[in-house]
């Protein structure tokens, strides 16, 4: 369980196979280990590295304020640290939006993009859902059943709630299983997605981008946001997991890596 020293933080990651570095950027809540079903595709071909973001996971949890943009920044000084000059670039949500900094800020930085169920902008909807999962958060006293009990319910369809209760179980479990964000984190880190706005950089990308979506997504909904990503990054290209809301990494996985893999693999 390897921690490296990235600027003033120290961030745990973890390293799986080996090829072309692929860095995958966990979402709200979450750490290193969100993308397990497809780190074990991924790292047939790639040299997977999840990282856990400040506040989440075993990495530092710094008390002050930050924003997406200073997510990414930390991934830019990990990368440093780590030595890797290029990767591939992937993250859902949360993970996603700071991909979309790091590939602006940082071009040179950046081979490919993955990103999915990514917004430019927090707008007028999906601010009140994140204060919402803020409140609940803080009646509960607990960000996992927070997750669990709420965020669960945006990041999945009805059917498969009905269909496959086990495997909802099983996710549930998974994550209480995990190293425990505190209140406090959470709260830094969704207010940090409740600020975010990229919108006015998007053009400095130069990377080849793969934007997915969800096409029930209700939170960052593919009418809202497929538009306006493909607009603002040049060279990009959209998938729609049809079945499927805020996370087929969990709904469609075969699918999912299946095609997110065919992207990597051409650049």
């Amino acid at each position: 369980m390897p921690k490296l020293k990235a600027g003033d933080l120290n961030l745990h990651y973890e390293q799986q196979g080996a090829g072309d570095p692929l860095i995958l950027i966990p979402f709200l809540a979450a750490d290193h280990a969100c993308y397990a079903f497809q780190v074990a595709e991924y790292s047939k071909h790639f040299m997977c590295i999840s990282v856990d973001l400040r506040g989440t996971g075993e990495s530092d949890a710094p008390k002050s304020a930050y924003s997406t943009e200073d997510l990414s920044d930390d991934i830019a000084a990990f990368m440093q640290a780590l030595n890797i000059p290029k990767a591939h670039i992937a993250g859902l949500s949360l993970g996603a939006v700071v991909g979309i900094w790091l590939g602006a800020k940082h071009p040179g930085m950046v081979r490919s993009l993955s990103l999915h169920s990514a917004w430019t902008k927090t707008d007028n909807y999906l601010r009140p859902l994140i204060q919402t999962f803020q409140i609940v958060a803080k009646s509960l006293n607990s960000v996992p059943e927070m997750v669990v009990q709420s965020l669960f319910t945006w990041c999945f369809t009805p059917e498969l709630y009905v269909e496959k209760p086990d495997y909802i179980q099983q996710l549930a479990d998974f994550v209480r299983s995990r190293p425990q964000q505190s209140l406090e984190s959470f709260m830094l880190q969704s207010d940090a997605v409740v600020k975010h706005d990229v919108e006015a950089h998007m053009s400095k990308i130069q990377a080849p981008t793969l934007i997915t979506f969800g096409q029930q997504d209700v939170a960052t909904s593919p009418a809202r946001f497929a538009g306006p990503l493909r607009k603002g990054i040049r060279q990009s290209e959209l998938v729609i997991f049809e079945g499927c809301s805020h996370a087929p990494i969990y709904e469609k996985v075969e699918e999912f890596n299946e095609k997110t893999l065919r992207f990597l693999k051409r650049h």
